[in-house]
């Protein structure tokens, strides 16, 4: 589902780059649930950013479904992946449900209104992450676990093959860290989905994962 090839991933300084981590292979398909580990600053962020056209690799290739990265859309690229990140998102008035039915967005009308299919799609990713009591809530009135939360469900929304999560535990208490890793091993069980997720917390990922993508000093990497 996605082949890394001879990756070299970093940022441009100026008019200059910047070489954060080299010689990346890989093969990762599809019902893999994979943990992406390595120390901090050791480039993890940055492979995420690159593998979901945030950022141009600085060579190499990102082959999606047969497809190389470069040739996607913005559009297409929405409908084929989706990602969960740990900054903060303010409100700006918006409730649960707004910024969840959001995750529809690839797919719906000219005039931006949701069909009764679309609905449905939103109301599942709200009650898997136990949210529906809270659609109409505003997100400014939420704690960080449950914008998290959100930001997770807007995901599952979107009904992408490919979720990329970078940190998704950061402010989730112990019992909603578990329950987020059983989700996520349900949806690539039973749907087939490729799920990576990059966190800190190893003894929890290592009771879920199926797959490990260990990155080290020297551009030593690891795929198991």
């Amino acid at each position: 589902m996605i082949e890394v090839k001879q990756l070299e991933i970093g940022y441009k300084k100026g008019k200059h780059p910047v070489s954060v981590f080299s010689n990346m292979n890989m093969n990762l398909n599809a019902g893999d649930l994979v943990g992406l580990m390595g120390d901090n600053g050791i480039g993890k962020s940055t492979f995420l950013k690159t593998i979901t056209g945030n950022l141009e690799p600085l060579s190499g290739d990102i082959i999606l479904n047969g497809i190389n990265l470069r040739q996607y859309s913005a559009q297409q690229l929405a409908q084929q992946l989706s990602v969960v990140v740990t900054e903060k998102i303010g409100g700006f008035n918006l409730t649960v449900w707004d910024v969840v039915a959001s995750g529809r967005t690839p797919y719906i009308n000219i005039f931006g209104k949701l069909s009764e299919d679309d609905e449905a799609i939103v109301i599942k990713a709200l009650k898997q992450l136990n949210l529906l009591p809270l659609k109409d809530k505003l997100i400014d009135e939420l704690s960080d676990g449950q914008r998290q939360k959100v930001m997770i469900a807007k995901s599952l929304a979107q009904q992408t093959p490919v979720i990329v999560l970078d940190e998704p535990t950061a402010f989730l208490d112990h019992t909603s860290r578990h329950h987020l890793f059983n989700v996520l091993k349900q949806l690539c069980t039973e749907q087939g989905k490729l799920i990576i997720v990059s966190s800190h917390d190893l003894e929890l990922m290592k009771s879920y994962i199926t797959r490990s993508v260990t990155m080290a000093e020297g551009n030593q990497l690891e795929v198991l």
